[in-house]
């Protein structure tokens, strides 16, 4: 029988690779890997500090967190204004979920399983904090298909809600 916490075969490589990693720790070795990945979260490049940015807002997570996409010659890359000091999981979470899609094809995002979350977090107990991760999730996917739909190939896009 498979094991249902693994990715299956149409997810991309850098997911699956995140997925078994975090399959395979136990509670105290997750929140250590979270932790450092909360400080590679990358910082909100100084060009999208003055954009007014209500739209590129995740309501649905308690933390104050703004996605803003950004598509560079078919790739997708993703920033987010977060406080790393004060909400370390959810830029611990980011930085996981970036390392796998960023600089990759929309469809590289859109293909992160709909257990991405619930995989990544197991075993944490941090369960309220899963509908916040999975509406960054959304969001993400969101941005993916509507850049994946408008694609300008050898242009750099203006982050848009």
């Amino acid at each position: 029988m498979p094991d249902s916490t693994l990715p299956t075969s149409a997810t991309p490589e850098a997911i699956t690779k995140t997925l078994k990693r975090f399959a395979g720790l136990s509670r105290e070795d997750k929140m250590q890997t979270l932790l450092a990945y909360s400080r590679k979260l990358e910082p909100l490049p100084e060009r999208f500090r003055t954009i007014d940015r209500a739209a590129f807002h995740v309501h649905e997570c308690q933390t104050p967190v703004d996605i803003i996409p950004e598509m560079r010659n078919g790739a997708l890359h993703f920033y987010a204004a977060v406080d790393t000091r004060q909400s370390p999981t959810v830029a611990a979470f980011l930085a996981i979920v970036f390392s796998a899609v960023n600089d990759q094809p929309p469809e590289t995002t859109l293909a992160l399983p709909a257990d991405f979350v619930s995989t990544v977090m197991a075993d944490i107990g941090l369960g309220a904090r899963e509908v916040g991760l999975n509406a960054i999730v959304a969001r993400l996917k969101r941005h993916a298909a509507e850049a994946r739909d408008r694609r300008p190939d050898s242009q750099v896009e203006e982050a848009k809600p």
